[in-house]
């Protein structure tokens, strides 16, 4: 089937999903947004909402039968997926997913990225391989002359098909004469990189196209966006940046003690680049508060220590998070790991403007640290997917009791990871269940 007649297919879907919702609950679906948001907005704002948002996270492949590298290789298919996710589970927030074109990425010969249908077998999780793509020696190149050094060093080390960008000469000398350096276009390798680029563009403006906004699909049926990642905010920690995709974790955690004050320097130029180019949100979008999800790695205390977390990690993850409140979204930043106690510093925020998204072994402490102050999301154990679908539900149910003996304001959202096995009723009956036993 062309793309074409795919995804005019999947609109004949969408309208007959939209007018099934709303004959079946006598609601047009922008009512059901505007509740669902209201809820997830009390929530934020440490009101108390008429029960406690829930999100809710499956296998695709498990429940849909759609392998996970259609997110890379079959978009409508992809979509499809997660909109049927969505409306048979009914989340207050929805995921659309972060889908991208694994053609582009075999094009460009990505060096720091395996993903399903491409280097991985088709059913396999998204891969992140870190890299040294900025040597020690090179922090002053990197502060100097950020732009140089992305394109003669950092782009040809992260993507193969630009390796000849390092022949070029240094940009910063080009003031007159560049004419003189264009033979070197004519060169095969330069004239292949020209292709290259054509069809790695091609290959993502096609994606692009037959991908759309999954967002917006989503919401035409009723239900919001959990978070945006990189859409207009100033994202998370920039240690992390260094340390993810300049030096790597040991690069990274050498320069703590060999070089502090380059790696700091090197955090603060990333920073205040971002929030230059930063943009605040969009009034005429849809959803208040826009919501920008800010993953986080290196902060928690397998990677550092309270004194570097402090020193190296919380100053810059402090100013992006305010950051974003400034330009009008609502910062979710996602403590991977354990965090504990570190997470007293979200109190230096201001109140009610962020939601921690923490892992389930933080609930309780994140609970008693941030009630009255700091709307919190629990994520349920990466194990439960393993569970049957009755574990599931009482493990949430306890969460909820201990959740409200530790505190007494709203500001609670829970993300349910339904477990691989079960059965579309089981799994819309459990997530009744605890919806009526969430209400306030």
């Amino acid at each position: 089937m062309s793309i074409s007649l795919a995804a005019k297919q999947y609109q004949q879907e969408q309208q007959a999903l939209k007018e099934e919702i709303e004959k079946r609950t006598g609601k047009t679906t922008e009512q059901l947004y505007e509740e669902r948001e209201k809820r997830v907005r009390d929530a934020i704002e440490l009101k108390t909402p008429d029960r406690i948002p829930l999100t809710t996270e499956i296998k695709t492949s498990s429940y849909t039968g759609v392998p996970n590298s259609a997110a890379y290789y079959d978009p409508i298919n992809f979509k499809r997926a997660m909109r049927k996710i969505t409306v048979d589970f009914e989340p207050d927030m929805c995921n659309a997913g972060l889908p991208t074109s694994g053609d582009a990425l075999t094009t460009l010969d990505v060096k720091n990225r395996m993903w399903p249908g491409g280097p991985l077998p088709p059913d396999y999780g998204y891969q992140f391989r870190e890299c040294e793509f900025m040597k020690e020696d090179e922090y002053d190149l990197f502060l100097t002359n950020p732009s140089d050094f992305m394109i003669r060093r950092y782009l040809p080390r992260m993507y193969g098909a630009l390796a000849p960008l390092s022949k070029l000469p240094p940009l910063d000398g080009l003031f007159l004469g560049f004419e003189m350096m264009t033979p070197m276009f004519a060169s095969p390798e330069f004239v292949n990189l020209a292709r290259t680029l054509y069809k790695a563009g091609r290959e993502m403006e096609k994606f692009r196209k037959a991908i759309g906004d999954g967002y917006e699909d989503l919401a035409q049926l009723g239900f919001p966006a959990f978070a945006h990642v990189g859409t207009g905010g100033v994202g998370g920690a920039p240690f992390d940046v260094v340390s993810s995709f300049l030096r790597g974790m040991q690069g990274a955690m050498a320069d703590m003690f060999r070089r502090p004050g380059k790696l700091l320097q090197a955090c603060d130029m990333i920073l205040e680049r971002r929030i230059a180019n930063a943009r605040p949100t969009d009034p005429k979008q849809r959803g208040n508060p826009k919501r920008t999800g800010v993953p986080l790695w290196r902060g928690d205390k397998v990677f550092m220590s309270e004194k570097q977390f402090e020193k190296f990690y919380w100053p810059g993850l402090k100013k992006a998070l305010q950051a974003n409140i400034d330009l009008g979204y609502v910062p979710v930043p996602f403590f991977e790991a354990e965090f504990g106690d570190r997470l007293k510093h979200m109190l230096e925020l201001p109140k009610g403007k962020v939601i921690a998204s923490v892992e389930h072994m933080d609930a309780i402490k994140a609970r008693e640290i941030l009630d009255g102050h700091t709307c919190i999301m629990i994520r349920g154990p990466l194990s439960s997917k393993l569970w049957s679908v009755r574990d599931v539900e009482n493990y949430t149910k306890e969460l909820i009791d201990k959740c409200r003996k530790a505190g007494k304001s709203g500001g609670l959202i829970i993300a349910i990871r339904l477990p691989d096995r079960g059965t579309r009723e089981e799994y819309r009956q459990m997530l009744e269940r605890i919806r009526e036993y969430g209400r306030y």
